[in-house]
């Protein structure tokens, strides 16, 4: 949809910021050890790209990382990759949303790939609330936010125009996003999705997700690092939740 004004979803670029592979999800580590880390972190990857390819509403798919190795993976699943050469995560995610502009995108998502939950449908649910809130924002700047369900992070965050705010992830992001949205005169849009909604952070959150469905990522993660991509991406795409 194309408001009349700043907000335009017809060209949706989806940007997934990475730490490095070996440094990712360290808090974890009293739950996981670090090889068990490193296959959940690429089969959580894996199943995002799977499941936003599954979706169809992003005309680009963009992973940005320091890790060159990590972002080999990616490629193999046929999306572009950024290599990040310094700063932290939301240095990562400015350089994305650069990209998406530089590619005249008019909307950017941006997706963090520890959403063990995702699916399509999800993905869909959140377009349409973003479109409501377009028409009901005669087309405003937007920013839609999907809050983690501790509601304090931020798991999703669209943008139209891709400038509108800055990303501003970490502690307290959902408060830092709304209040830059409210700032810049945007439309705002929080949508609670229980799929979008559930991330992997803390060992508590580890031992929220069904044994099986941890299970299932870590196999995809392990066949992706060792080099079976296409088989792990098969098994993500049929092991997909519904």
């Amino acid at each position: 949809m194309i408001g009349a004004g700043g907000a335009d979803l017809s060209r949706l670029h989806v940007v997934v910021p990475l730490r490095t592979l070996d440094g990712g999800k360290t808090r974890l580590g009293a739950a996981l050890d670090a090889e068990e880390r490193e296959d959940l972190i690429l089969g959580m990857l894996w199943h995002l790209l799977v499941t936003i390819r599954a979706w169809g509403g992003a005309v680009d798919v963009l992973v940005v990382s320091p890790d060159p190795a990590l972002l080999s993976i990616a490629s193999d699943s046929g999306v572009r990759t950024l290599r990040q050469r310094g700063g932290g995560l939301n240095d990562g995610i400015r350089l994305g949303i650069a990209d998406a502009a530089a590619g005249q995108a008019s909307a950017v998502l941006v997706l963090p790939a520890d959403l063990p939950l995702v699916d399509p449908a999800s993905l869909v649910r959140l377009r349409d609330a973003a479109d409501a809130a377009l028409a009901a924002g005669g087309g405003r700047a937007l920013v839609a936010i999907v809050p983690a369900d501790a509601r304090h992070g931020t798991n999703a965050l669209l943008l139209s125009p891709p400038d509108v705010i800055g990303p501003a992830f970490g502690e307290d992001s959902l408060r830092a996003h709304l209040e830059a949205a409210r700032a810049a005169g945007a439309s705002v849009q929080l949508v609670d999705d229980p799929a979008l909604g559930f991330d992997l952070d803390t060992p508590a959150d580890v031992e929220r997700l069904d044994s099986g469905r941890l299970a299932e990522l870590q196999a995809i993660g392990a066949e992706a690092g060792g080099g079976g991509s296409r088989a792990g991406m098969d098994r993500a795409s049929a092991g997909r939740p519904r």
